[in-house]
């Protein structure tokens, strides 16, 4: 079973940046695609971005292309999330999530096996 572990959020400025991790427990070698998601209060949960774990391909949501990055360490086993040019819209908990079948659909919440317990990010204006 994969246990993800998210850090970083909290609080940034309008125009601002944060940076989020996530590190992946082993046996992370079962997962295709890492990705991150957030969920705003009374909205459904948004798909950012996805990072194909092995080959390196990134994705991303229309809302944060441009201004988000997403990216792997060395060992990828911890994916990151550089947000910069914050906008009090990016205001959410912020999800990572493992996908280990491999089937691509990266913007797909169902498609995820594994999530972390979300992280805070709040962007004041």
């Amino acid at each position: 079973q994969v246990q993800l572990v998210e850090s970083g959020g909290g609080l940034g400025q309008a125009g601002g940046s944060l940076n989020l991790s996530c590190a992946a427990s082993r046996p992370t070698f079962r997962i295709y695609f890492m990705g991150w998601f957030r969920q705003a209060p009374g909205k459904e949960r948004e798909f950012v971005a996805a990072i194909s774990r092995v080959q390196g391909d990134t994705y991303y949501g229309d809302s944060v292309k441009g201004r988000f990055t997403i990216s792997t360490d060395s060992a990828k086993n911890t994916v990151h999330l550089q947000l910069n040019s914050l906008k009090p819209e990016d205001t959410a908990v912020y999800y990572c999530a493992a996908e280990v079948n491999g089937y691509g659909y990266v913007s797909h919440a169902d498609e995820y096996d594994y999530w972390g317990q979300g992280t805070q990010v709040t962007v004041s204006s």
